[in-house]
C-alpha cells in the first residue's frame, strides 16, 4: 500500500511540475506568436494590396469575412482587402484577398491550410490564385474545375476539394465587396 501511494505522489508531483512548466512556457511563447501571426497578416496584406494602400480595418459582422480593410488608391477608397476562410481537404484553408469595389479579385494570398503536399499545396503558389485575377466583377468567379480552362482544370485535378474551398471563400469575398460597394 506504501508503495502505491508513494508511486502516485511521484507521479502527481511530475505532473503537476509538467503542467506549470507547459503554462510557464506558453505564458512566454504566446505573445511572440501572436506577434509572429500579425507580422504575417500584415506582410500578406501588402502583398495582395499591389499597387493600392491598405487602408482602415472596417467592422463586419455577417460572417463571410474575418477582417476588411478598406483598399485605397491616393486616400480614395477604391475596394477592400478580406481575410477570408474556406474549407479544404485538410480542414479550415485561410485566404487574404483584396477586390475592388465591384467585387473583381484583385490578388489573393493562401496563407494558412492543412492540405496535402503536391497537390492542395500548390493553392499557395501564386499562379493558383492567378486563375481567380480579374474574375468577380462582370465575369463571375469558378464554382467548380468545370467553370476553368481545361488547361487550368488539369492543374488542379487531384486537388479539387482544396480548389472548391478557395473559389466558394473567394466568391464569398467578391459578394461582400459588391454588396459594401464603396459605403464604408
Amino acid at each position: 500500500m506504501k508503495q502505491i501511494l508513494k508511486t502516485g505522489i511521484i507521479l502527481f508531483l511530475i505532473c503537476a511540475v509538467s503542467a506549470g512548466l507547459c503554462g510557464v512556457i506558453n505564458s512566454i511563447t504566446a505573445p511572440i506568436i501572436e506577434e509572429n501571426l500579425i507580422r504575417e497578416r500584415n506582410a500578406a496584406l501588402s502583398v495582395v494590396a499591389l499597387d493600392y494602400q491598405v487602408g482602415n480595418e472596417i467592422p463586419l459582422d455577417d460572417g463571410r469575412a474575418n477582417i476588411a480593410y478598406t483598399m485605397q488608391d491616393n486616400g480614395e477608397d477604391v475596394g477592400y482587402i478580406f481575410e477570408l476562410t474556406g474549407s479544404g481537404y485538410g480542414g479550415q484553408l485561410t485566404i487574404i484577398a483584396s477586390y475592388l469595389n465591384s467585387g473583381e479579385l484583385v490578388s489573393a494570398k493562401l496563407t494558412a491550410n492543412s492540405e496535402t503536399p503536391g497537390l492542395g499545396k500548390e493553392a499557395e503558389n501564386d499562379w493558383y490564385m492567378d486563375m481567380f485575377k480579374g474574375l468577380g466583377g462582370s465575369s463571375p468567379l469558378p464554382a467548380t474545375t468545370a467553370d476553368l480552362s481545361s488547361e487550368d482544370a488539369a492543374v488542379v485535378s487531384g486537388a479539387s476539394v482544396t480548389f472548391g474551398g478557395v473559389a466558394a471563400a473567394l466568391r464569398n469575398g467578391s459578394e461582400l465587396a459588391k454588396s459594401l460597394g464603396g459605403g464604408v
